[in-house]
C-alpha cells in the first residue's frame, strides 16, 4: 500500500502522457547538455582524493563553502567563485545557482571525481549567463572526461522551460515554506530551528548573494533512518543506480529571499538531476513517489514553517 504522503503530481507521472516542451525562450543554442561532468577516475583512497580536489579547486580560485558525507564512500564539496556569485546576483532566484557541487565517490576501488555541469544548471535555473567560464574553470582545476546523466542531453531551450512531464512543476513553481519579517530574522531563525530539528536536517553551507537580500542554504536530509522517504540515502539508493554515480544531485537547498523561505518542488529538483529516469519499474520515479510530500514536510519543519492541513 502506498504511503498517504504520496503527492498527486508524482502519480500523474504514471498516468499522464508526456507533452511537448514549450520553447518560449530566446536561447537558440542547440548544443545538448547533461547534468554532470566526470572529471577523472582516481586510483587513490577517498581521503587523498578529497584533499587533492580541494587543493586544485583553491588553485583555480574556487572557494569550498561546505562539505558533507551523505553516506558511505561518498564525499561532496560545495564550491563557489566570485564570478559565479556575480552572475547569480544578476538573476532572479539566482541563489539556486550560486554553488556548484564536486563529488568524490568510491566505486570498485576507484574514486570518481565529478561535478555539476555549470551550463546545464545555468539554463535550468534561468540565469542571465550560461556560466561557461565557470565550466572552463572547473574542467581546468579537476579535469574532464565526459558529460553524463542523460543519454541525449537537453538543449538550453529545453532546460529553461523544463518540466518532467505535463502538469509537472517548472523552475518558477517554487514552494514557499515559511516567511519572516526580515531577511536577517529569517536567516537567524532558520539556522536556529535547523539545529534543533532532531538531527534529521543538517545545514551544510550558506551563501549570501552580494547586494541582494537573497541567501541559499544547503542541507543534508538525514531522515530518521535510511527508510525515511525524505532522506538522501533513501532516494539515492533507489535512483542512483548507474555505475557512474550522480552524487552531485546532493545536497538539497532552500533559498531565503526578502524574508521568505523557498525550495524547489522535488518533482523538479530531482528530475533536473535525473531527467532520463523512467516513470515506472524498479529504480524509477515510482520507487520514490513518497519523496515530494516527505521532503516538503521535512524542510518546512526545518525552517520553522507551518505544515498545511490535509483534508
Amino acid at each position: 500500500m502506498f504511503s498517504m504522503q504520496i503527492q498527486l503530481g508524482w502519480i500523474k507521472w504514471l498516468v499522464l502522457p508526456a507533452a511537448l516542451l514549450m520553447t518560449t525562450t530566446v536561447w537558440a543554442d542547440k548544443v545538448r547538455y547533461k547534468p554532470f561532468i566526470l572529471a577523472k577516475t582516481a586510483q587513490s583512497d577517498l581521503a587523498t582524493a578529497v584533499q587533492e580536489a580541494k587543493k586544485n579547486l583553491q588553485a583555480g580560485q574556487f572557494q569550498v563553502v561546505g562539505e558533507v558525507t551523505p553516506y558511505d564512500n561518498t564525499h561532496i564539496l560545495i564550491v563557489t567563485h566570485p564570478e559565479l556569485l556575480t552572475q547569480a546576483a544578476k538573476s532572479e532566484f539566482g541563489a539556486f545557482g550560486a554553488a556548484q557541487r564536486v563529488t568524490l565517490t568510491r566505486v570498485d576501488n576507484q574514486v570518481q571525481v565529478s561535478f555539476t555541469n555549470p551550463t546545464y544548471l545555468a539554463h535550468a535555473y534561468r540565469m542571465q549567463s550560461d556560466l561557461s567560464t565557470i565550466s572552463a574553470g572547473l574542467k581546468q582545476a579537476l579535469g574532464y572526461v565526459r558529460e553524463y546523466g542523460h543519454d541525449k542531453g537537453l538543449t538550453g531551450e529545453d532546460l529553461r522551460d523544463y518540466q518532467y512531464k505535463w502538469l509537472m512543476p517548472y523552475f518558477d513553481d517554487r514552494l514557499e515554506l515559511a516567511r519572516y519579517k526580515s531577511q536577517q530574522e529569517a536567516i537567524s531563525r532558520v539556522t536556529k530551528v535547523m539545529t534543533k530539528s532532531g538531527n534529521t536536517v543538517n545545514k551544510v553551507y550558506q551563501i549570501d548573494l552580494p547586494g541582494k537580500d537573497e541567501t541559499v542554504i544547503g542541507v543534508q536530509l538525514k531522515g530518521k533512518n535510511n527508510d525515511d522517504c525524505s532522506s538522501d540515502h533513501y532516494i539515492m539508493s533507489r535512483i542512483d543506480f548507474d555505475k557512474t554515480k550522480s552524487s552531485a544531485h546532493l545536497p538539497y537547498e532552500v533559498v531565503i529571499k526578502n524574508g521568505k523561505v523557498y525550495t524547489l518542488p522535488a518533482e523538479f529538483r530531482i528530475a533536473i538531476s535525473f531527467p532520463g529516469l523512467s516513470m515506472m519499474g524498479s529504480n524509477s520515479f515510482a520507487s520514490i513517489m513518497c519523496a515530494p510530500d516527505s521532503i516538503k514536510s521535512t524542510l518546512t519543519k526545518a525552517v520553522g514553517g507551518t505544515q498545511e492541513e490535509e483534508f
